[in-house]
């Protein structure tokens, strides 16, 4: 067993957390920015698709047959390609040995081992995801899982809360009708779903 193998696992699966995030992104809200300087979600998804390219061909030596963006622009044309284009990379990352982890590699200005590259690419992409995760929330939508439950979901685990994902794989992100509703959610409880309920901002 590789001694990365946690490292390319943390790919596989956060590929899919990114996915179940863009999947709840509605066609209608995909040029909304909450700023004049922020990005859109499609202006996010673009990044995602050239930064995770750049970074991968160019620091990483991973190259695919498939462009940095889809042919259309659009939510579900975005899904298909980045699911496509990440799992011809974690095919590559997965048959490479230990030693290839293990060695330098330039990035940007410096240099760091692989390893190293990709937990920064793995970050870099959650901190994005993030952003779009409290776009979500800004619109008043439900909120499925990333990592644990949300106040959607169940609330504070102590309290019940479940990890329901929005798509829990690519099968079932890719057989569902565009903006169809995602899976069932708990019914709201009584208990309170963070761990300050009473503090007032700016207090």
């Amino acid at each position: 067993m590789s001694r990365y193998e946690f490292l390319v696992e943390t790919y596989r699966t956060e590929r899919l957390k990114t996915l179940g995030v863009w999947s709840q992104i509605p066609t209608a809200r995909l040029a909304w920015r909450p700023e004049p300087r922020a990005r859109s979600p499609l202006e996010h998804m673009v990044h995602q698709c050239m930064s995770e390219e750049a970074w991968m061909r160019t620091m990483l030596g991973i190259v695919i047959e498939r462009p940095a963006l889809p042919q259309e622009e659009n939510r579900r044309a975005f899904l298909e390609h980045y699911a496509a284009c990440s799992a011809d990379r974690l095919a590559a990352l997965q048959t490479q040995p230990d030693h290839w982890f293990e060695e330098e590699t330039q990035f940007f200005d410096v240099r760091r081992t692989r390893a190293w590259v990709l937990t920064r690419r793995i970050t870099h992409t959650a901190h994005h995801r993030g952003q779009l995760t409290m776009y979500i929330r800004t619109w008043g939508l439900p909120l499925y899982s990333t990592y644990g439950p949300t106040a959607d979901t169940g609330g504070l685990p102590k309290h019940g809360g479940h990890v329901v994902y929005r798509n829990p794989s690519t099968g079932a992100l890719f057989s569902e009708r565009e903006d169809a509703p995602g899976p069932p959610l708990p019914e709201p409880g009584g208990q309170p779903v963070t761990e300050r309920p009473g503090h007032v901002a700016g207090s």
